[in-house]
């Protein structure tokens, strides 16, 4: 991914936006912010760099269906700040945050097209995702939109998918999210992302079960409760104090049946730490799963096991470096 761009504004206050320069555009909820993300974002960019437009990328401030649903609970692979960072990441000159309001949920395709991006934005070429589909119960398609644009001297054209090699379907954050929390496949995220899927959390006060087991480890509380948690299972993760250093660890998310818990945990053992993390946050990077969470027969098998998983957490963070 591109360097932080220095000269990126963040607008989050539309209606009281001071005149923007003419912009190409994209835009979409881009949760996650991944590879085909990516791709129509520098798809956008190389739009505006051939019109001489500045660059944009719009989203919202939530996820549309939480304005409709109070008991939807969406699993987020970025927070509203991580995504607004990897937008700006990837070069643009603006990054547009729209509080998605119930009036802004009514407008339709064309009145948000001139109200809102042609208005307000400047927006004079629109570059869409191959399903983006945005307006009033999204009953418009991209055929609309072109029509709209003409109307109103706005080009627009659509994205192409990306598909990773061994999968049926196009890269998204729907599928992300399948294979992150159904089975744990944090590598296959990885590549899908083009980085570690993350997230970050308060260390509380726990059993200390790991300290007397000889494997101390922090019991994270995440920090957005809407952040995707993986599937149950040991990880092989890298860990940030807060410092920008990434040390190595061992993750357990799961119930810890050997102990006969209930409630699931979130566990993580720096290898080789000594120190008080209480009250520190914490950022975990996914490497990979080692292996499933399991009732072992004693406290001292547990400790063998955990001795094999330390071992192997070592040797494939050796191999990526």
């Amino acid at each position: 991914m591109a360097n932080f761009a220095p000269q990126m504004k963040i607008i989050s206050d539309i209606e009281n936006i001071k005149s923007l320069p003419e912009c190409a555009a994209t835009i979409g909820v881009f949760d996650g912010v991944h590879a085909g993300h990516q791709q129509i974002i520098q798809q956008m960019m190389a739009d505006a760099r051939d019109h001489g437009y500045k660059s944009m990328a719009i989203t919202f401030d939530r996820q549309p269906r939480e304005l409709f649903d109070a008991n939807y609970q969406p699993q987020l692979l970025t927070t509203l700040d991580e995504k607004k960072k990897l937008l700006g990441d990837c070069g643009v000159d603006y990054v547009v945050v729209i509080p998605f309001t119930m009036d802004m949920a009514q407008l339709s395709a064309r009145d948000f097209m001139q109200q809102v991006l042609m208005q307000k934005l400047n927006v004079k070429l629109l570059r869409l995702g191959y399903d983006n589909r945005f307006g009033r119960g999204r009953t418009e398609g991209f055929d609309d939109y072109v029509r709209y644009g003409s109307e109103m001297d706005m080009k627009v054209y659509r994205g192409v998918p990306l598909q990773f090699e061994g999968y049926t379907e196009p890269v998204s954050s729907s599928l992300i999210r399948r294979l992150i929390t159904e089975n744990g496949n944090v590598d296959a995220a990885v590549t899908m992302l083009t980085r570690p899927y993350q997230f970050s959390g308060r260390v509380a006060n726990g059993e200390h079960i790991g300290s007397t087991l000889g494997f101390p480890t922090a019991n994270m509380e995440p920090e957005d409760a809407n952040k995707l948690i993986p599937a149950s299972g040991v990880y092989v993760v890298k860990v940030d104090l807060g410092d920008g250093k990434l040390r190595p660890a061992m993750m357990n998310i799961g119930t810890r049946p050997t102990f006969e818990g209930q409630k699931t945990t979130l566990e993580v053992n720096i290898l080789d730490f000594a120190g008080d993390l209480y009250g520190k946050q914490l950022t975990v990077h996914f490497v990979e799963r080692l292996r499933d969470e399991r009732r072992f027969d004693s406290p001292e098998a547990l400790v063998a096991q955990l001795e094999q998983d330390k071992q192997q957490v070592e040797q494939i963070l050796n191999q990526t470096k």
